[in-house]
């Protein structure tokens, strides 16, 4: 049996740059109001000594959220009906979904009418149909437009979006296809005061992302910054069974809601099985961890960054844009990775031939990978 992380000479496989896609732009949007977490810890009514001590941590300074008005009596947002939630979910993913969507296409220099393919990715609300086809109404989308949701996978979610996209604009020459990332995690929390809950209500915040793929000779640099792109090139998944109940949806009775869970040693459980996919995804094109120059991170948490920092040896100057994202919107589950992609994009660093790898973790437990190759 080969030992686990060897490649075979003959699974190596060429850079096929000639047939693949390229993440041609990226948009992402938040909703308008923004809490400081000591905000936020007061308008949940969040005392528990632990989830203080979380609210206080340096890693996040704000979130922005879709939060009802204080009750004036009490300084504390009402709870909210899972019939507003859905509400709540519905009409935010439209709001800061088509934002994300116009900035993405504008820097693209193209329009809805330009897409052929839609995927659209949450694990916060729950529409049928779903979001690409609230989308597809709302956005001057063609009729002809292919279009696909992937629903509840987690944090991970945005990789397992953008994989099957890559494949279809590689296959559909001159085609265009765009993946949105679209998370109301507000439209989850159940409030209450126990450290279960605390954890995902003093980390997780409201936010949407998309990106534009497009094959050779379609982008145009448009608004955006110009200068090279990355062109998606591979990916390598890692499935971990044994933690499925690691990050998990359970439906809590009293509350009737869904809640989720973080098992506290989900840093460790990332940290340890990063190294793996990595260095498949790295080994199969002939590459080794000092050939990636830019690393775009999943924004789990300052915990989980710190894990996968350690986990692939890099340092600080690595995870800047996971970190900075993590900072200003918390944990913004599948589009997270596609926040610190655009951060890297504008700061205008990488240059052509430039190797980076994308990284997203969540429920599962799974860790997902992307090597991409910037070039004009």
């Amino acid at each position: 049996m080969m030992p686990i992380g060897d490649v075979r000479e003959t699974d190596r496989l060429p850079l096929l740059r000639e047939k693949t896609a390229t993440i041609a732009s990226v948009g992402s949007a938040f909703p308008d109001d923004s809490y400081s977490q000591d905000e936020v810890g007061a308008l949940l009514g969040l005392h528990h000594p632990a989830v203080r001590k979380l609210l206080a941590a340096p890693h996040i300074r704000k979130r922005h959220l879709y939060l009802p008005p204080a009750d004036p009596r009490t300084g504390r947002v009402p709870d909210e009906s899972p019939a507003a939630l859905r509400a709540k979910f519905s009409d935010g993913a439209l709001q800061i979904g088509s934002r994300a969507v116009d900035r993405a296409l504008h820097g693209a220099g193209l329009s809805t009418a330009d897409v052929d393919h839609l995927v659209c990715v949450t694990s916060t609300g729950f529409l049928v149909p779903g979001l690409s086809s609230l989308f597809a109404r709302e956005l001057g989308f063609g009729r002809r437009l292919v279009r696909a949701d992937v629903v509840g996978m987690g944090c991970n979610a945005g990789l397992n979006g953008l994989n099957p996209l890559v494949q279809w604009v590689a296959n559909h020459p001159g085609r265009v296809a765009l993946l949105v990332c679209c998370e109301i995690n507000s439209a989850m929390y159940v409030v209450d005061d126990t450290p279960r809950t605390g954890v995902v209500n003093s980390l997780f915040g409201d936010g949407a992302a998309a990106a534009v793929l497009t094959g050779p000779g379609v982008y145009a640099a448009g608004a955006g910054t110009g200068g090279p792109r990355p062109v998606v090139l591979d990916f390598e998944s890692w499935c971990i069974p044994e933690q499925w109940a690691a990050m998990r949806f359970d439906f809590d009775d009293a509350a009737g809601k869904w809640s989720f869970y973080i098992d506290p040693a989900i840093p460790s459980v990332i940290g340890g099985n990063v190294r793996e996919p990595v260095t498949r995804l790295l080994r199969r094109h002939g590459m080794g961890l000092a050939d990636v120059r830019h690393w775009v991170l999943h924004t789990g948490g300052g915990a989980v960054i710190d894990a996968v920092r350690d986990g692939l040896g890099l340092d600080e100057h690595d995870v800047r844009h996971s970190r900075s994202v993590l900072r200003d919107y918390g944990n913004i589950s599948s589009g997270s990775f596609l926040v610190s992609l655009e951060r890297l994009l504008a700061e205008g660093s990488a240059a052509e031939g430039d190797r980076g790898v994308l990284v997203t973790m969540g429920p599962g437990a799974q860790i997902e990978t992307a090597l991409v190759e910037w070039s004009a």
